[in-house]
């Protein structure tokens, strides 16, 4: 029998697995997906030096700087391909591990500080559920929603901006300012999951569930409702798997679930292994006859 708690968490965690279900798809398409995963490694300085001007572990303030230590990585990633010879990949993996690298030497600090309840902060590098409040489930809760419906809102103006930015800045859309708004929603997404999945996989959830749906489908709608139930099937899984066992980090128990629907994708889909094996072997049998 599942506790009442447990119940709220699970829906909390599915709830997330939808919104970066339906981000993803959108950053996945715009081939932004690397920069998320920069983004999700770089909350976890704004994490740390949030926590030790404050001297509190209160959400809000967390999430807060982990969202401006986030865009702050973001904005550097496009600052550094504007104004000089490096490549995006290039970019991405130098502030990537820049800033990653930060938050661990800040959150030694913080580890070995005199404050007293700085226990639990590590949960933020490899999620854990289980130790959510009702206050941080309201906050996931509130924030999901947004990202849901902001994401819904906006549908049809960053479908055009995917698949014709030609035509969509001809027409007078203003393609810097969606283009930003869907920066933000992804910033806000990882910020979001960081406690139950964590900022080291935090990217993953927002990557694999919109490839996952990639195998299935090439319409855009029916790609966001797939990764969204995979997304959300993923996050409550795996939460589940995750509350068996005392000590148990949330966040890789969602992404291996996660992970596993990609693989069986992969296999079984129409665009996976086993139908491309089996069409190559008609083709052949085709070519035998004629």
């Amino acid at each position: 029998m599942l506790s009442g708690n447990l119940l709220w968490v699970l829906l909390g965690t599915m709830l997330l697995g939808i919104a970066a279900g339906i981000t993803g798809t959108f950053s996945f398409l715009q081939k932004q997906s690397l920069v998320g995963d920069a983004a999700a490694h770089a909350a976890l300085p704004g994490i740390a030096i949030a926590f030790l001007l404050t001297g509190q572990k209160d959400l809000p303030i967390l999430i807060l700087g982990a969202a401006i230590t986030s865009a702050l990585s973001v904005y550097c990633i496009q600052w550094i391909v504007s104004f000089s010879k490096m490549k995006a990949d290039a970019a991405i993996g130098l502030v990537l591990t820049v800033f990653f690298g930060i938050g661990v030497v800040f959150l030694t600090v913080v580890n070995h500080s005199p404050l007293g309840n700085q226990s639990g902060l590590n949960d933020f590098i490899f999620g854990k559920a289980a130790t959510m409040t009702k206050v941080d489930l309201t906050w996931l809760f509130v924030c999901a929603t947004i990202i849901i419906l902001v994401s819904l809102l906006f549908y049809k103006e960053w479908k055009l901006l995917i698949f014709d930015p030609v035509y969509a800045k001809g027409i007078g859309l203003p393609v810097e300012a969606l283009k930003a708004v869907l920066t933000v929603l992804i910033v806000l997404t990882i910020v979001t999951g960081i406690q139950s999945v964590g900022v080291i996989l935090m990217s993953a959830l927002l990557i694999i569930p919109a490839v996952s749906a990639r195998l299935w489908t090439t319409k855009l709608s029916s790609m966001i409702v797939l990764s969204a139930a995979i997304g959300g099937l993923s996050g409550m899984i795996g939460t589940f798997i995750s509350s068996l066992r005392t000590g148990l980090s949330t966040g890789p128990i969602i992404v291996l679930v996660a992970a596993s629907i990609f693989f069986i994708s992969y296999l079984i889909s129409p665009a996976g292994q086993i139908n491309k094996f089996l069409r190559k072997k008609q083709f052949r049998k085709q070519g035998e006859v004629g």
